[in-house]
């Protein structure tokens, strides 16, 4: 199978860090161009799911521009430049639940969209977290409440569609079947 090939980009749109828009001129397998492509490039992501000691998932409740409502939430955040994915999940995890882990699974990385970019994330899951700053404070935006849920209540909340974000959704989905398989 043959794969795509981009032949010029160029950027039409910038504001940096978040976001840069492109036009690509690109040629598909068949041997087609298509010119004007819309590429998005945001930062790459980490998305992290806390799993404690006792083997309850620490999640958080709150609000999110683009979601109406409330949803439930993992630990995620930008990759900063030079810094590698596991490193950024580290710190996220410490900035925004002030806990730390020891056992790191790496769930995989993923295309955001398959075909307009939008950057890559990067899915851990953190077992055995513990809580080492109380103190802890998230930069983020939005209200947050953590809450710490069983696997079969983190289930029943997705199965409820309470998580919405679907970036979130997978997080979760894949946390609680690596879960499941020990």
């Amino acid at each position: 199978m043959k794969l795509w090939k981009t032949l010029s980009r160029k950027t039409v749109f910038e504001k940096e860090p978040w976001l840069r828009l492109e036009e690509h001129q690109i040629e598909l397998p068949n041997g087609r161009v298509l010119d004007e492509w819309v590429w998005i490039d945001t930062p790459d992501f980490v998305i992290v799911v806390a799993v404690d000691e006792q083997e309850r998932f620490l999640v958080f409740e709150q609000t999110k521009y683009a979601s109406p409502g409330i949803t439930l939430a993992p630990v995620g955040g930008y990759i900063q430049p030079g810094e590698a994915p596991l490193d950024a999940a580290k710190r996220e995890l410490l900035e925004e639940m002030g806990c730390r882990s020891d056992n790191w699974i790496d769930l995989g990385c993923f295309a955001t969209d398959a075909n307009r970019g939008n950057g890559k994330g990067y899915y851990f899951l953190a077992k055995n977290a513990q809580k080492v700053d109380q103190t802890a404070v998230s930069d983020d935006l939005e209200e947050q409440e953590l809450l710490i849920l069983s696997a079969s209540e983190l289930q029943e909340a997705l199965d409820r569609n309470r998580v919405k974000i679907i970036t979130w959704q997978a997080a979760f989905a894949m946390a609680l079947l690596h879960q499941g398989k020990e």
